[in-house]
């Protein structure tokens, strides 16, 4: 699978991927317009967006319904050099949600692509073409 990144101006960064397209850009803060997500939120939600699509696919198979359900995810931050250390998801179930299933919800949610993928990284190669 290939992706495309191209520049459209500032410091934003377009990603057509899969038919796809994402744009990511930087905070003022940090000389972007704020205008997107940064790179770094996009990874932060997707981590967030898997386990959510998980808890969901978990409740339409049962036909558990998920109007007020939701998810919540925290991060902390090593004060020494700023990178993730831990991330806390919390399920908040929907009214009327069967308890013998509480335990199963944990185990899908715990088991989500991207979460999986962080546990087990893949190698990253970088080359110059041309």
């Amino acid at each position: 699978m290939t992706s495309e990144i191209t520049f459209p101006g500032g410091l934003k960064v377009k990603v057509l991927h899969n038919g796809h397209e994402v744009v990511a850009d930087q905070p003022v803060a940090a000389g972007g317009e704020d205008s997107a997500p940064s790179p770094f939120d996009l990874f932060i939600v997707s981590i967030g967006a898997c386990a959510g699509f998980y808890a969901l696919k978990f409740c339409r198979a049962r036909k558990i319904p998920t109007e007020g359900m939701s998810l919540t995810m925290d991060s902390e931050y090593g004060p020494e050099d700023k990178m993730i250390r831990r991330i806390d998801i919390t399920i908040r179930l929907p009214q009327g949600f069967p308890g013998e299933y509480r335990q199963a919800m944990v185990k899908v949610v715990e088991s989500c692509t991207v979460k999986k993928h962080l546990e087990k990284p893949p190698k990253i190669g970088v080359k110059v073409a041309g």
